[in-house]
């Protein structure tokens, strides 16, 4: 069967996916009022005006001007009807055309993801260049992945605060609101800066793997110039990461809740969370579509480019093979060694200590006595980040663990999840968690499962887009004519060749995930103040983050040593005890210990 005609058998697949995934969304958004123990017209009563007394005849005359007497049936059936004839129906605090709103804050988000784009791009290059410098000039190897981790880690809302006050006092930038291109210098930074350090370590990953594909050997010995050397590596790297790229671009989107909250911007996530807390419907009904509008365009279109970048060997089964393990050298065990030992010493230092007792002296700075200072209570800064750890890296190794599991078995079968892959993507954790904890109400359980509910997508997408690569290689392309099963394939030969990448992307995910934790607790969503969670603790330090860093600083401190760990150790399961290089100079190819490249063989 030929490449066309496989595309031609999938492609409805892909499509029928994304219609009953979108129309699955939208009857949970539509069916928001009726799932919530909150009453509708309560809702929208308050949300209209806070003063007015919710009696009974105020609350039906609610429901008789918004027809939610009708049932939610009626109400869906109405909306889609307007939605056909173009219209999305008004809104049920303001009473306006709800479409025109969404489109501005939608162009506005647009904005800020282009410039945030920018930033990450320039942050990516910078943390891909070593590792293609090694792989061009005969020793390919992985990097430590320091600072990637390092920028992964740093809270959005927390950069945000801090743009807040450099921009405000030293750089004479706009802190608040959206002017013009000035306004989203800050924003973007705050966005980009953590965006860039997962591409970057992703790319750079895929860089290293690359350079040890048998071809880059055959040009260099060809005498090839390094820098088309470089190029076409770039281009083959760049294909297995295309995916998350789209993905990274629609969470910066409709994602940057917190960014936008800071720097009070009108954009498309702080208006979704908007109407989603006040349960405006058809206002959040258009937010939801324009957005899954732009995620279906994101991944058809990185689609096209992974397809264009690997040209004929996708469909040829000529999928270029990896043919080597990374050299393990001393410092790639000091790290995460390290790492954990700095943040056993900050919980053995303040275990003892009593994370809830306020001191006379608030805002204290470090000393003897509180080693992190005190907080805007008076609270023990140590001991609070101590307590905290058990639960935010238990919950947040819990979500991650899960989401690896559903990602690799969903990524196993890309047309048939394409469409909650993408539309799972598109919808920002605290969206997901203002619609979960509607349902359940708040807790660490819901916040947790709203977490989990987005962190799946991007690495079910990587996984498919792996798998796709390695059945397209030749030696398991030529399994099925030896004999092998399907399952015997998929179990036996791909998914071992898949398992490692995607757990070491998992592993520089985990900073993320606990952010999106503790920005739930932050809003209500998930634990609760007093909890000593390190998303609250990190919250309290970002509201005084001019005045007292120091409580920002300590949990932000334990956060980074949790990612250094995480992607150190990942660094460290791929690498071997052995060293060499596959080629030195221009001319020619070296043979070092262990360097010389081998196929690879495999038996059903």
């Amino acid at each position: 069967m030929t490449g066309g005609h496989v595309r031609g058998a999938t492609a409805p697949i892909a499509t029928l996916s994304r219609v009953l995934t979108a129309a699955t969304l939208l009857g949970v958004v539509g069916l928001l009022p009726w799932l919530s123990d909150r009453d509708p017209a309560l809702s929208i009563l308050r949300a209209r005006s806070a003063e007015q007394e919710p009696t009974p005849e105020a609350l039906d005359a609610v429901r008789a001007d918004l027809g939610l007497a009708d049932g939610p049936g009626t109400i869906m059936l109405r909306w889609l009807g307007g939605v056909v004839r173009g219209d999305f129906g008004t809104s049920w605090n303001t009473g306006r055309d709800v479409l025109p709103g969404a489109v501005a804050a939608l162009g506005v988000s647009a904005t800020l993801m282009a410039c945030a784009a920018l930033v990450a791009g320039i942050v990516a290059a910078a943390l891909v260049a070593p590792a293609l410098r090694a792989g061009v000039t005969g020793a390919p190897r992985r990097s430590s992945g320091l600072a990637a981790a390092a920028l992964t880690s740093t809270p959005e809302f927390l950069l945000a605060s801090v743009g807040v006050v450099v921009g405000s006092l030293y750089l004479a930038l706009p802190p608040y609101g959206w002017t013009g291109p000035q306004s989203a210098i800050l924003p973007a930074l705050a966005l980009g800066l953590p965006a860039g350090g997962l591409l970057g370590r992703l790319l750079a990953d895929a860089v290293s793997s690359a350079c040890t594909e048998h071809w880059v050997v055959t040009w260099t010995a060809a005498g090839i110039s390094r820098r088309r050397t470089a190029g076409a590596v770039l281009r083959r790297a760049t294909a297995a990461v295309t995916s998350q790229m789209a993905l990274v671009a629609v969470a910066l989107l409709g994602g940057a809740v917190a960014v936008e909250q800071v720097f009070a911007i009108p954009g498309l996530g702080r208006t979704m969370l908007g109407d989603a807390r006040s349960q405006d419907l058809p206002a959040l009904q258009a937010d939801v579509v324009l957005l899954l509008l732009v995620s279906v365009a994101f991944g058809i279109t990185a689609a096209v480019v992974r397809r264009l970048l690997l040209g004929a060997s996708i469909h040829d089964a000529a999928v270029p093979v990896p043919t080597a393990r990374f050299v393990r050298r001393r410092r790639h065990v000091v790290v995460p060694v390290a790492g954990v030992l700095g943040v056993l010493a900050i919980v053995v230092a303040g275990w003892s200590r009593d994370p809830y007792a306020a001191s006379t002296a608030k805002y204290a700075p470090p000393s003897a006595s509180a080693p992190f200072g005190t907080d805007a209570s008076g609270r023990d800064v140590l001991a609070r980040v101590a307590h905290g750890a058990v639960g935010t890296i238990g919950t947040s190794v819990a979500v991650l663990a899960a989401a690896v599991v559903i990602g690799l078995v969903l990524g196993c079968a890309p047309r048939v999840f394409v469409g909650p892959i993408e539309v799972s993507n598109a919808a920002p954790p605290v969206v997901t968690g203002v619609l979960v904890a509607s349902i359940w109400g708040p807790s660490a359980a819901a916040a947790a499962l709203a977490v989990l509910l987005v962190s799946w997508a991007p690495l079910a997408a990587h996984t498919a887009a792996l798998v796709a690569e390695v059945r397209a290689r030749p030696y398991v392309a030529v399994l099925p004519a030896l004999g092998a099963s399907r399952g015997r394939i998929l179990w036996g030969t791909v998914l071992p060749a898949v398992i490692p990448t995607v757990v070491r992307h998992a592993l520089l995910r985990l900073p993320g995930v606990a952010l999106a934790l503790a920005a739930l607790g932050f809003l209500g969503l998930g634990p609760t103040p007093p909890s000593p969670d390190w998303g609250l603790v990190l919250a309290d330090g970002v509201a005084a983050v001019e005045r007292a860093p120091w409580v920002a600083a300590a949990p932000l401190v334990s956060l980074m040593l949790v990612s250094v760990t995480a992607v150190a150790a990942s660094s460290l399961a791929s690498a071997q005890g052995t060293s060499g290089r596959w080629f030195t100079g221009r001319g020619g190819a070296s043979v070092g210990s262990g360097a010389v490249p081998t196929p690879v063989a495999a038996t059903p």
